[in-house]
């Protein structure tokens, strides 16, 4: 039985086990290879990694926690978890079961993108979520707000802060007078054209009567999904966010399951490869902590 398993080997994942590693505990991490900024060239933000290819990191990282002989790595996906009376068990997609006193849950999100033509083939590229991660890029050119619901005014407001904005409605809500008021307060453009596809290089926004607008980049927001059954399957709790629901940690990241803690993307409404490594790293000292006292 191992001390802990880690469902999930991105950096939040990496994080928590290079922690356990290093307290000499006996851990698996179990991790299936898909990373959720697969799509992007570059990672911004992350102190020391800045600009750099985020699979580059992520091998980086690989190649340094296998470096402690406790710990194993499995190139598979988890598929399905069941306490113990001593722990609990992890089924891979093989059928192989793999046992431990803790579990570790890095498993990520996916990302819900927008039903508009071309957006998906440019997503990471020229379509991003995080002003943080790709804003500072787009050199204070032109950017867009593809607005999904009335959550989009918060990128809406943010954005004129790297570029000037303009604001797709799209048919997703009507601002309010006040919400205009801020927006013009900002300096953003609405538009309420129908989107009809997303083309060019790097991207124009074309509409349903003909028109377009070219832009350096398009922000919108994701609906997010936890990508692995195995919170549910364990009893967690979940809270929902702006966009989605996401595991429930205290902060220690401990879910409500004893014994079982979460970090990273599927347990926070909001984040990014900085925050997932810190939210790891703080995941691995409490399993820690956990193994120690009980």
């Amino acid at each position: 039985m191992y001390d802990a398993i880690i469902v999930g080997g991105s950096y939040a994942g990496q994080s928590a086990a290079l922690q356990l590693a290093r307290a000499r505990r006996n851990i698996l991490v179990i991790d299936e290879g898909i990373r959720r900024n697969r799509f992007a060239a570059h990672s911004h933000g992350f102190l020391g990694q800045d600009g750099r290819d985020p699979a580059a990191i992520a091998a980086d990282a690989r190649k340094q926690l296998l470096a402690y002989p406790n710990v194993t790595w499995l190139a598979e996906r988890a598929e399905s978890a069941e306490p113990l009376d001593d722990g609990f068990a992890v089924a891979d997609r093989s059928g192989a079961r793999h046992e431990a006193r803790t579990v570790v849950l890095a498993t990520g999100i996916k990302d819900g993108l927008p039903d508009i033509p071309g957006l998906a083939e440019r997503w990471g590229r020229a379509v991003f979520h995080c002003p943080y991660c790709h804003g500072y890029e787009l050199n204070q050119g032109r950017i867009g707000v593809l607005a999904v619901s009335e959550i989009s005014m918060h990128h809406a407001l943010m954005l004129p802060d790297w570029g000037t904005t303009t604001f797709f409605v799209n048919g997703a809500f009507e601002p309010s007078h006040d919400q205009l008021a801020q927006l013009s307060a900002r300096g953003v453009t609405v538009e309420r054209g129908k989107i009809r596809a997303l083309e060019g290089d790097p991207i124009d926004v074309v509409f349903e009567d003909g028109r377009s607008v070219a832009l350096d980049g398009l922000f919108t927001a994701t609906a997010t999904e936890v990508s692995s059954p195995i919170a549910s399957q364990l009893g967690c709790d979940f809270a929902d966010g702006p966009t989605g629901r996401y595991i429930q940690t205290d902060g220690m990241q401990a879910t409500s399951v004893p014994g079982v803690f979460a970090c990273g993307d599927a347990a926070r409404a909001a984040g990014n490869v900085a925050l997932a490594v810190g939210d790891g790293a703080m995941a691995g000292a409490a399993t820690h902590r956990k193994l120690m006292f009980g």
